[in-house]
């Protein structure tokens, strides 16, 4: 079975089993990334507090860690939640948004990978690049014109995958997807999805949701990163041009719709092996 298979098979079986997800993640976009769970089919929880963060953890099928809007509040939850996943052996998910913009973000992305065993790492490729221990010159949150023009990709991807044992996801105008060997790069989305807050957030949530369905996290990954690409496409389709507002929206609709069909019609893959 082709990886496309595996997609579309997996985005009819998150519907049936409706995953409880843990997201940890970005108060800027936490009401963004529940409707992209609920609209896939998983079911979301988000919960921070040190009181119940690891409680919660123990109840979901999978953990995502995103540090968008990290504070001092958070971080103890997050290693908390991160410790009972992996004793109950559910997916870890880590979303190192900003990592290289700051020695807060600095210090907790290199205690996350060093204390948590993550399953999938999904970022741009400066915060990718920071985690393999690259200088970067990251742009607030977003990926960096000179890290583009310094690094490749594909080469990150796979050293980080290969070091964590792990799938890594680096998603930009080319989504680069590997677990160290087999390499997928996904050519779906629109540019248009840079212009809406949260849509990299959301397809760490999307990718979180997938994890929770199946113990084949390539696939999941892969599912994850193609399901918000094929959303904004069809989002563009029918509300792009009247602005952004409604293409926001238009994202979840897609999402709500997306099926089985829908991804054998527009996934735009190529895949590889070492």
């Amino acid at each position: 079975m082709d990886i496309r298979e595996k997609v579309a098979m997996l985005s009819e079986e998150i519907r049936e089993k409706s995953p409880l997800i843990h997201n940890i993640t970005n108060y800027v976009t936490v009401n963004d990334c529940a409707n992209a769970v609920l609209a896939i089919g998983a079911s979301p929880i988000m919960a921070d507090d040190i009181g119940e963060a690891a409680d919660i953890t123990a109840i979901s099928s999978a953990l995502v860690i995103n540090i968008g809007t990290l504070n001092r509040h958070t971080i103890p939850s997050i290693f908390e939640a991160g410790k009972r996943a992996n004793e109950i052996g559910i997916p870890v998910v880590f979303d190192p948004v900003g990592a290289g913009a700051s020695l807060l973000r600095n210090n907790t992305s290199r205690e996350i990978v060093e204390n948590i065993k993550l399953s999938i790492i999904r970022g741009n490729l400066s915060e990718v690049s920071f985690i393999a221990g690259l200088e970067v010159s990251t742009k607030g949150v977003d990926s960096s014109e000179a890290d583009s023009t310094k690094y490749d990709a594909v080469d990150i991807a796979k050293s980080v995958a290969k070091k964590l044992n792990c799938i890594v996801a680096i998603t930009g105008a080319t989504d680069i997807i590997t677990n160290g060997k087999t390499l997928v790069k996904i050519k779906n989305g629109h540019k248009m999805l840079s212009r809406v807050t949260g849509t990299g957030c959301m397809t760490t949530a999307l990718v979180g949701s997938f994890a929770g369905a199946t113990d084949d996290y390539l696939t999941a990954a892969v599912a994850g990163v193609a399901s918000m690409g094929i959303a904004g496409e069809i989002a563009y389709e029918k509300c792009g041009r009247i602005g952004t507002g409604n293409f926001h929206i238009a994202i979840i609709d897609a999402l709500s719709n997306l099926n089985s069909d829908t991804i054998k019609e527009r996934a735009l893959f190529e895949v590889s092996f070492d």
